[in-house]
């Protein structure tokens, strides 16, 4: 192989690079402006109850700290009798929204604690349809890795359970 034909490989290779990388960023914002069709078309709120609850429980957390949230009794749940929440809530999604608003407010970027709890799913599906990408590219290749994740990203099941404002686990 001639030394050009090898640097032609390299450019070649290099575009594809580049081209995947472009498609998967528009599959990013694909993935993420598709879920904010409430907040455009209404406001941003938290829709139902869990949802409401969790944003509760975020709240908390990011006024009295994690260790007040492990110990936390509140009178409000399942009321008369309470509950406590350190103990029986899932709090994978509650601290990381909290660390979320917490490095905002660390990088001078001051967010309601709501903002973040609204468009925290938005966020995190364009993450997963990365993670998707990076996976389906492992096992099968780079055109199928973008294929999975345009239709991750797409995919109306996924969609209904990540928009912005459904704030549950």
């Amino acid at each position: 192989m001639a030394a050009s034909d090898k640097s032609r490989v390299g450019v070649r290779d290099a575009f594809g690079s580049v081209l995947s990388t472009a498609i998967l960023i528009l599959v990013a914002i694909l993935a993420f402006s598709i879920r904010l069709f409430s907040v455009i078309k209404y406001e941003s709120v938290i829709h139902e109850f869990d949802p409401y609850f969790n944003y509760r429980v975020t709240k908390y957390l990011t006024k009295s700290g994690v260790y007040d949230f492990w110990n936390w009794f509140d009178d409000r749940t399942w009321y008369p009798l309470g509950r406590v929440i350190g103990g029986t809530v899932y709090p994978g999604l509650t601290l990381t929204a909290g660390t979320m608003w917490w490095v905002f407010n660390a990088l001078n970027i001051p967010l309601s604690v709501e903002t973040v709890c609204v468009f925290t799913a938005p966020i995190f599906s364009a993450n997963a349809a990365w993670a998707t990408y990076l996976l389906k590219k492992e096992v099968k290749g780079i055109g199928a890795g973008l294929t999975a994740a345009t239709i991750l990203a797409m995919v109306p099941s996924y969609i209904s359970r990540s928009v912005a404002g459904s704030y549950d686990n």
